[in-house]
């Protein structure tokens, strides 16, 4: 139970009921929530233009203040370390991650480019790389907290890792149909590619900062470097990424992600990353199964 990050469970009725497994996911995602619902809120009401001096400000709050209060949600009603945030490790970690991501998607591009679905030229340059690393930074600290630090492991520790697989792969493909330009398809594909991918990634490492580092390179490669739709969301990069072609293959307006070579090069990936967790014991098995064993 060490590799899912288990509670340090306390005596009483109330602590049994704090630290029951539902609880502590709508806990935590409530707390987490509420918290960037407040700075979003406020942030509006001020008029702060989120590209904007003011505007970073608000970015680095959300970031910083993300994973203080999963520091807090931890340290008070798991009652144990963060190892999943452990600080030593974050600097190595989330730059392979940030090459692991950066990489997935130049290969993806690649492959696009070489069939002839997309025509690629010079748009912003290096000044128009500042703002779609924030803004990637913030998507991959918030979702990551939230879809891997809390639903995922939490999930894990009890039912076992493949249905925290499933389950937290289906829900974050779910989560992104409400975005611009989202399909079907497109939620099927970042089911398959990010939702497995990340959970493998985190399940390897038992820690965030791979997963974050990954994360943000894949979504800021995507908008920064090629000037790609990220999530159906616009994009002004470095480059200028011109699409042409069956959906299937450039993945329509949602943007390359819901592309069928996305769904093969980072599914793909995501299946290596889940066999050397297995090859390192990492899976953890259901509590039904525990108690028989």
């Amino acid at each position: 139970m060490d590799i899912a990050l288990a509670v340090n469970r306390q005596p009483g009725r109330l602590w049994a009921f704090l630290q029951f497994p539902l609880t502590r996911v709508v806990i935590a995602v409530v707390a987490l929530t509420v918290f960037i619902g407040v700075i979003q809120i406020g942030a509006k009401a001020a008029g702060v233009v989120p590209h904007s001096t003011v505007g970073v400000v608000v970015a680095v709050l959300i970031i910083l203040g993300t994973l203080l209060t999963y520091i807090a949600f931890v340290r008070v009603i798991e009652c144990r370390r963060v190892a999943e945030l452990g600080f030593a490790r974050a600097a190595p970690e989330s730059g392979a991650g940030f090459v692991v991501g950066a990489l997935l998607f130049s290969i993806t591009m690649l492959v696009l480019f070489a069939i002839g679905v997309v025509d690629i030229s010079l748009d912003g340059g290096w000044q128009a790389l500042g703002y779609p690393l924030l803004d990637a930074l913030i998507a991959a600290v918030t979702e990551e907290v939230l879809m891997r630090g809390v639903l995922f492991r939490i999930i894990e520790a009890s039912l076992g890792s493949w249905i925290a697989l499933v389950f937290s792969a289906a829900l974050f493909g779910a989560l992104h149909a409400f975005n611009p330009g989202a399909t079907l398809t497109s939620s099927i594909a970042i089911a398959l590619e990010a939702g497995v991918l990340l959970a493998a990634v985190f399940m390897l490492t038992r820690r965030l900062w791979m997963v974050i580092g990954l994360h943000a390179a894949w979504n800021f490669t995507e908008g920064g470097v090629f000037g790609a739709s990220v999530s159906g969301g616009d994009a002004h990069g470095m480059l200028a990424s011109h699409f042409h072609g069956s959906d299937v293959l450039t993945g329509g307006a949602f943007g390359p992600e819901a592309s069928i070579v996305a769904v093969v090069v980072c599914l793909g990936a995501g299946v290596a990353f889940l066999w050397l967790a297995r090859r390192r014991g990492n899976f953890v098995r259901p509590f039904w199964s525990r108690r028989t064993a």
